[in-house]
């Protein structure tokens, strides 16, 4: 390919953010201009800042942008311009296309797989506990698929103050027990209760019980 038509292909698929920063950076049109980028670069500075076990004050040194700058980019209270941006993706050995838009090349969707071994929490003669919200994420919401054997029971200690649970049969029977109260679930029903009290699941029918189970903690608790 001719070199001023590569020129153009390479215009065509990069972005205008990009396109901007260079001609501002090589003086041209643009030079001067302060546009703003959006709060995904503030949140990868401070990531790849602590990924290299790098102080603030080593950022600065590095990037020659000030310290108190960085820090307002890091905590969100200020966006880069794209020059200051280049200049930390300099910092950190990446290109500025590398530093504003990566996420672009990141899923936007987690999967739990069906058959991932690191999903299945528990699995004995008495119930099958399969994990369903991503492991890696700290949540105040987790979300279990709950297999009771036949004649087998879920019993759980008081959870943190405050905790609640979700439950949805799919299939079979169960009985809720929390604290002094009890009732009894078929496929379909479901139920909302203290988790901050001794709570128990039983299956009283025939074959397996298949439930969902969501669990909410109240905010501000560690897990």
């Amino acid at each position: 390919m001719p070199a001023k038509s590569a020129a153009k292909s390479s215009q065509r698929h990069t972005s205008p953010s990009i396109i901007a920063a260079a001609s501002a950076i090589n003086g041209g049109p643009n030079a001067g201009r302060r546009e703003p980028l959006n709060e995904y670069v503030c949140q990868r500075v401070r990531e790849m800042r602590k990924n290299q076990g790098w102080t603030l004050q080593s950022l600065s040194e590095k990037s020659g942008v000030s310290k108190s700058m960085l820090s307002q980019i890091e905590r969100g209270t200020a966006n880069p311009t794209l020059g200051v941006a280049f200049r930390i993706a300099q910092a950190f050995g990446i290109t500025l296309g590398d530093l504003v838009e990566g996420h672009s090349s990141e899923p936007r969707i987690d999967v739990v797989r069906r058959n991932d071994s690191n999903s299945l929490f528990r699995d004995d003669d008495q119930c099958r506990i399969r994990t369903l919200s991503p492991l890696q994420m700290e949540k105040d919401v987790e979300f279990y698929e709950l297999t009771l054997k036949a004649k087998g029971a879920l019993v759980s200690a008081p959870h943190f103050e405050g905790t609640r649970e979700f439950l949805t049969i799919e299939k079979g029977s169960v009985r809720l027990l929390s604290a002094d109260s009890q009732d009894e679930l078929q496929r379909g029903d479901s139920a909302h209760y203290p988790a901050d009290v001794l709570h128990r699941l039983e299956n009283i029918g025939r074959g397996e019980a298949v439930a969902f189970l969501v669990v909410i903690y109240p905010p501000s608790v560690p897990r």
